[in-house]
C-alpha cells in the first residue's frame, strides 16, 4: 500500500475519532455521530479494502469538512481547539488524496 493511502487511511480514522470526541458530551449525539464521524470512518475502512474510489469522496468531503472547521473555529471560541484540529485533519486528508495524481502529473518524466 502506499504512503499516500496509508496517511489517508490514518487522517480519517482521525478525524473519525476527533467527531467522536467533540460531539459525544452532547445529548444528541447519535444524530451527530452519524452525520460527521461516520463517513470518514466508512471512508477510511473502505480505502484499506482497496476501493481507489475512496480517496476521491474522501478529498470531496474534505472540503466540506475544511469550510465547516473554518466556520466554527471563527464564530464558537469554546470548540475552536476540536475546529482546528478539523481543520488540519481536512488538509491532510485532501492532500493525502491527491497526492498519486500529483505526482503523476508533476513528476519527472522517465525517458
Amino acid at each position: 500500500m502506499p504512503t499516500s493511502a496509508r496517511v489517508l487511511i490514518v487522517a480519517l480514522f482521525a478525524l473519525a475519532a476527533l467527531f467522536a470526541a467533540w460531539f459525544a458530551p452532547r445529548p444528541t449525539q447519535w444524530d451527530e455521530l452519524v452525520v460527521f464521524a461516520l463517513p470518514p470512518l466508512l471512508l477510511a475502512i473502505a480505502r484499506w479494502r482497496g476501493r481507489r474510489t475512496a480517496a476521491f469522496w474522501a478529498s470531496v468531503l474534505a472540503l466540506g469538512w475544511f469550510s465547516h472547521g473554518v466556520m466554527v473555529a471563527w464564530s464558537r471560541p469554546a470548540e475552536a481547539g476540536y475546529a482546528w484540529g478539523e481543520i488540519a485533519l481536512a488538509l491532510a486528508v485532501i492532500f493525502a488524496a491527491n497526492l498519486p495524481g500529483l505526482r503523476a502529473r508533476f513528476g519527472k518524466r522517465r525517458a
